[in-house]
């Protein structure tokens, strides 16, 4: 799984999620990414961000909706306040309660929530005009988007579900109480307080941390200490933060001090190891990194400036990081 990291300016709100819009995310969500989407225009080093690792999701989102659902002049940008890409597993094989297909347990589906002041009257106008008829799921009412193969559904006039056909049906089976959603989740509840305050966030659970820690940890990751602690890793959760340079912060969730004591351990040893082939931009990055161990958490804490953070991006130790 690759990790989705989204820049956001920092700003006085915060980038959090409604209740229905939760309750329209899957219990078994292995990673949420919420971001401030209006303060993002804010930040160049946000939007360079961006636009080196935005999810396919989101440009085909973005192209898409221009085409099906706004004005010539309107863009996503002037009507999307915060937005959310949840990364879930859809459970058993076996048909959904919306009448979509069964998917295998190991099988990870993406679907995005946006929430906006959209311009409804503007937006029916246009399926009208395109001749989109809705398929109904229920009460709600699924609309095609014009040349990305997604669909979109309005579950308020302030929140729309997209993604593909089974995802969005899924997300419409846990919000409308057919399966359990994110709000049955405890870990994942509690693991989003400790960051849905700041304006870009991201929330993983056991198998998204494991995945994440092994992508940080690189060589180090193959090591036996880290294939018996990984399996006590219970959550994880970053934030960033563009108002005074960059600034982003790591924490793991583990089962006890010992765990993250050796998780510690481990990283520092990764990072030794990347100095050594690292470039001058690099190295920089990694000297600027802290990592350290408190009762049963791993927190890494990283900074820079804005014009460190816009040479790191370009770098190979970044593309490792995020592919």
């Amino acid at each position: 799984m690759a990790t989705f990291l989204l820049g956001a300016a920092a700003s006085a709100s915060a980038a959090q999620l409604s209740t229905d819009a939760r309750g329209a995310i899957p219990h078994d969500v292995q990673q949420l990414v919420v971001i401030d989407y209006r303060a993002m225009q804010d930040s160049p080093a946000a939007m360079d961000l961006r636009d080196r690792v935005m999810p396919p999701e989101l440009k085909q989102f973005d192209d898409a909706l221009k085409k099906t659902a706004l004005s010539n002049q309107g863009t996503m940008d002037q009507y999307v306040d915060e937005l959310a890409f949840a990364l879930f597993r859809p459970g058993s094989s076996g048909s959904t309660a919306s009448g979509g297909s069964g998917t295998s347990s190991d099988t990870l589906m993406t679907v995005g929530i946006a929430q906006g002041q959209f311009p409804m009257q503007d937006i029916m106008a246009r399926f009208h005009a395109q001749k989109l008829k809705p398929t109904m799921v229920r009460t709600n009412s699924v609309y095609p988007m014009v040349k990305a193969g997604m669909v979109l559904c309005f579950v308020d006039p302030s929140t729309m579900i997209f993604g593909d056909k089974d995802a969005v049906n899924k997300a419409l089976d846990a919000r409308d109480g057919l399966a359990p959603s994110m709000l049955t989740n405890n870990n994942m509840m509690n693991a989003m307080q400790s960051v849905d305050s700041n304006p870009l966030w991201s929330i993983l659970d056991d198998k998204g941390t494991q995945t994440m820690m092994g992508q940080l940890l690189g060589q180090a990751g193959s090591a036996t200490d880290f294939a018996t602690v990984s399996k006590r890793l219970e959550a994880s959760w970053y934030s960033m933060d563009f108002q005074h340079g960059v600034k982003f912060d790591l924490t793991i969730s583990t089962g006890d001090a010992f765990t993250a004591a050796t998780l510690s351990s481990l990283m520092t040893a990764a990072v030794m190891v990347k100095k050594m082939t690292s470039n001058d931009a690099e190295k920089a990055a990694l000297n600027a990194t802290t990592i350290s161990s408190s009762a049963s958490q791993l927190d890494i804490a990283f900074a820079s400036t804005d014009t460190e953070f816009s040479t790191l991006l370009h770098s190979p130790l970044f593309e490792s990081m995020v592919r």
